[in-house]
């Protein structure tokens, strides 16, 4: 008896519980969704499916779009071993030092300015981790303060094009990612406006909360070595954003352009080396390795489970709800936070988008505004414990006396803050809209 005999519904509920099950077992994603996917396609159709499996493969690894995530996942790693980022955080320095959590607002600007060259979030949370956070904690920064702002921070390129979140999104979704980023630009910036005007409003009521610098420390450096400092990655922000809203480059090509100008800037600042680039690619290959392995055993996945009528059952289930529309959306974004505490996001991406997506459409909402919300699902679900990756992150490069309970009681003001600019983009739809209709 094969596991049609269960029926859709039932068939569901094994299918869903075989991933948690598996995941349980410390299997990695790609391995769990690839072995339920195997199981189900042969279950329950026999092995005359293999066709099936092969094309799911075929049509998800021959995605054009794929192509631009290698070239800023490579640029993030480019710009993890060079100066450039550091330049920029020290070049910040005079312009903020002097504000009472004035180095803490620096740090989340050099973050959205980091998020904007590359749109890759580990690399982010690590060296600002490195740079920032003794900084603060030496400045006598409260702790949890510190660890909130480099954290969130980090996670701003989740939602800063170019996003691999929003490429993804784009992919599943068969969007237009310039639009997605044409319109992420907005809500990136008001979750960057809560974060300072939280931090401003801490320090400013209690200034030992983010005493400022010494007058000692900012006549260090002056304001034209400043601005010199921050030249290198302005201009690679303008190379990477300014080519694709200009209409100059494709985001492929923007991505290539921008690998090009970290590559000229560090060979001009003699930084760049063989053992720099050879480390570079190799962290690229590492990175790109296993989205491909995720998305191949999710686009299976959904394959089967879409072929059994899953699709169909869970659009019926959802739908049936008795509830105005935006009430169905709010379940989808509770659907997707309760999985962001257990999941990797882009194995969240794969598996839910192609289900969820058309239900959007259906009820007649606009793709690109589901995509801002899931950008922003998806930064709370890096901070959100137990399995939040940016803490982990944090944990590596921290001091040894801060421990992970820290990091994420750190976090709740911020996961607040998050929460909020998603419950605003959720009843404000053009916020995130205005900039591409």
């Amino acid at each position: 008896m094969g596991l049609n005999a269960l029926g859709i519904e039932l068939g569901s509920y094994v299918l869903v519980g075989g991933i948690f099950l598996l995941l349980l077992t410390g299997l990695p994603l790609a391995w769990v969704t690839g072995l339920v996917a195997l199981i189900f396609t042969f279950g329950w159709f026999g092995g005359s499916a293999l066709p099936l499996v092969t094309s799911r493969i075929f049509g998800f690894i021959t995605e054009y779009s794929l192509v631009a995530i290698p070239m800023f996942i490579l640029m993030a790693a480019l710009l993890d071993r060079s100066g450039i980022a550091r330049d920029l955080f020290k070049g910040m320095r005079i312009l903020a030092g002097r504000l009472p959590g004035g180095v803490a607002v620096q740090t989340l600007i050099v973050a959205i300015l980091m998020a904007a060259m590359s749109g890759v979030i580990g690399g982010e949370i690590v060296l600002l981790g490195i740079l920032a956070l003794p900084q603060m904690l030496r400045l006598g920064y409260d702790r949890n303060l510190s660890i909130g702002v480099v954290v969130a921070g980090g996670s701003l390129g989740t939602m800063m094009p170019p996003s691999i979140v929003l490429i993804i999104y784009g992919l599943v979704a068969s969007v237009s990612i310039a639009d997605l980023f044409v319109a992420a630009v907005t809500p990136a910036l008001l979750l960057l406006a809560f974060y300072v005007a939280y931090v401003l409003f801490i320090c400013l009521r209690n200034p030992a909360m983010g005493p400022p610098m010494s007058e000692e420390e900012l006549a260090e450096e002056s304001l034209g070595s400043a601005l010199r400092s921050m030249a290198a990655p302005l201009f690679i922000v303008l190379v990477v954003l300014g080519s694709i809203y200009g209409g100059i480059a494709s985001i492929t090509e923007a991505a290539a352009l921008g690998v090009s100008a970290v590559l000229l800037i560090s060979l001009l600042r003699r930084e760049l080396n063989v053992k720099m680039l050879q480390a570079s690619l190799v962290h690229t290959l590492e990175t790109c390795g296993m989205i491909i392995w995720i998305g191949i055993a999710a686009a299976v996945l959904v394959g089967v489970y879409n072929l059994m009528g899953g699709n169909r059952f869970v659009s019926s289930a959802i739908l049936a709800i008795d509830a105005p529309p935006v009430v169905i959306i709010m379940v989808m974004m509770l659907i997707l936070l309760v999985l962001g505490m257990f999941l990797d996001w882009i194995g969240i991406a794969l598996l839910t988008l192609p289900i969820f997506v058309p239900i959007v459409i259906q009820l007649g909402y606009d793709p690109i505004w589901f995509g801002i919300l899931f950008a922003v699902n998806m930064q709370v679900s890096y901070l959100t414990p137990p399995f939040g990756p940016a803490a982990f992150y944090l944990k590596s490069v921290a001091p040894k006396d801060i421990t992970l309970k820290h990091i994420y009681t750190a976090l709740l003001p911020f996961i607040a803050l998050q929460l909020t600019v998603l419950a605003i983009i959720l009843f404000f739809p053009p916020i995130a809209t205005w900039a591409v209709r």
